[in-house]
């Protein structure tokens, strides 16, 4: 069961992070393109900000898509290599299967297994 995640919904338009810790949901919107570099000072902010302890029952959720390409595999990018430096579960979804980037939503997201551990198949627009 995921308990505690990152959510990372890049698809190059109305990007957002999500973390949910003990029951808390926090969001970080991205009101304009960010650069990959400044793109992983704001997550490690974000999961600063809030004091996250990433292990192994921590987990990673991201968007597959379709969306940007630089944007879907820089997003990608950052959950694997987080995945490899704590051992954490790394699931991905489709934008189309979440209808609100919201705490109920996600969760709705989760309990209707329109996760996918491990399975990182993203879809570009072209």
């Amino acid at each position: 069961m995921i308990k505690n995640f990152i959510i990372l919904s890049f698809i190059g338009k109305d990007n957002k992070i999500g973390l949910k810790i003990n029951k808390e949901f926090y969001v970080h919107s991205f009101e304009k393109k960010i650069d990959n570099d400044q793109l992983v000072l704001n997550i490690l902010n974000f999961l600063k900000k809030y004091k996250i302890n990433i292990d192994a029952n921590f987990s990673i959720i991201v968007n597959n898509g379709p969306g940007s390409f630089s944007s879907l595999r820089t997003s990608l990018a950052i959950a694997k290599g987080i995945k490899i430096s704590k051992n954490v579960n790394i699931y991905g979804y489709k934008n189309t299967d979440l209808d609100a980037f919201d705490p109920n939503n996600i969760d709705l997201l989760i309990k209707k297994n329109l996760i996918r551990k491990n399975l990182i198949k993203p879809i570009y627009l072209s």
